[in-house]
């Protein structure tokens, strides 16, 4: 998509940028994505109002084959994968031995191999712990992101556009609630926590109902044909701009921008899609029952209003939120929003509160209460 005319590349905005394939997968072939195609409020408005075809497939792809896939991956995540089946999606993480956010993935079974998708420059990582934890099982996790790209449809108007491609009867996500502190073994059913409707695309790859819309999980020679057939049935692109500022305003983190190297799942909203919690014996699982126990996480994520009068530059991933000259928290996604103007996703203090006058370098900035 990134040949579309009027395609601005992410890197040629930012050079530095984490929205663009790593050294390894650029060498393959994976093409950088558009931060947008000329007029990013009217894409995010599409977005917002309708439907429009972001370009992802910057984002990392790891197949994970063999017989003991499904339970292998049960025993190293998060999340509660004993019993996914073909045509199921849902989320995870890895997490380090003091429950911090290591890896996050998009996850969908298609009865022969296990994808998972992640942020673009985390792939490597990910796979190198799969592959160490092998030891003797039956399975075959490789990069297949060369092969393989994601396209996510965007919009109340998703499932619509996903229909021209012959997939019909996508359900919507089903959330099991997160039970409060110190709940009753067996009280969440042995299942994910968040089951995402996978179906099988026409031409090969795949199609998975998420929050925002539909993922498509495309073969890379069939890519061009995917774009064109909802690009003729009136679907416009839309850059990874509007898609950031639709995410932001739905206040969904991005492992790796929205978190930090000491990011707990329940700091960052990540318990109810990626953390089962009656499930054991996973790395960092003593750290995720005990904070959820007490009930009391260290930080919390919250979406920030930044005023803007000072400058119409947005604060970099990392720069600290203070109070009163103190660090209380740190910016992770800031964004110009069609409606809400600046807006930025970050994570504070858990006891501030949400009056509290805060500052984002030179830029005075609220919490919004929900």
């Amino acid at each position: 998509m990134i040949d579309i005319a009027g395609a601005v590349a992410v890197e040629a905005i930012d050079e530095a940028s984490r929205d663009q394939p790593d050294a390894g997968h650029r060498a393959a072939g994976v093409r950088g994505v558009a931060a947008h195609y000329g007029d990013p409020m009217r894409e995010q408005r599409t977005l917002a109002t309708g439907v429009g075809l972001v370009d992802r497939s910057h984002r990392g792809v790891i197949a994970v084959t063999g017989p003991e896939r499904i339970g292998w991956l049960h025993t190293l995540t998060s999340q509660h994968l004993a019993a996914l089946g073909p045509g199921q999606g849902t989320e995870l993480l890895v997490l380090s031995p003091h429950g911090h956010v290591e890896q996050h993935a998009m996850v969908a079974e298609d009865g022969t191999t296990t994808w998972l998708d992640t942020e673009p420059g985390m792939t490597a990582d990910l796979l190198t712990y799969l592959e160490k934890m092998r030891f003797f099982s039956q399975v075959e996790p490789r990069d297949a992101t060369a092969g393989h790209a994601l396209l996510s449809l965007v919009g109340p108007q998703a499932t619509d556009a996903v229909a021209t491609l012959g997939v019909t009867g996508l359900t919507a996500p089903e959330v099991l609630a997160v039970p409060g502190p110190k709940f009753r073994s067996g009280e969440l059913p042995p299942r994910p926590t968040v089951s995402y409707d996978v179906q099988p695309l026409t031409g090969g790859g795949w199609a998975r109902r998420v929050p925002l819309g539909v993922d498509l999980l495309v073969p890379r020679p069939a890519l061009d044909e995917v774009v064109a057939a909802l690009r003729e049935h009136g679907v416009p692109p839309a850059g990874l701009w509007a898609y950031e500022a639709v995410r932001v305003a739905a206040r969904r983190a991005r492992v790796g921008v929205d978190t930090d190297h000491r990011t707990i799942p329940a700091e960052a909203g990540l318990i109810a899609p990626a953390v089962h919690l009656d499930k054991g014996c996973y790395r960092g699982q003593e750290t995720v029952a005990r904070v959820h126990n007490l009930g009391r996480p260290p930080r919390r994520l919250v979406l920030l209003h930044l005023d803007g009068v000072t400058t119409d530059q947005l604060p970099a991933s990392g720069t600290p939120v203070t109070l009163d000259g103190r660090t209380v928290g740190f910016v992770g996604t800031a964004v110009h929003h069609y409606e809400l103007g600046q807006v930025a996703l970050a994570v504070v203090k858990r006891n501030l509160a949400d009056d509290a006058r805060l500052s984002v370098g030179d830029t005075a900035a609220a919490i919004d209460p929900e």
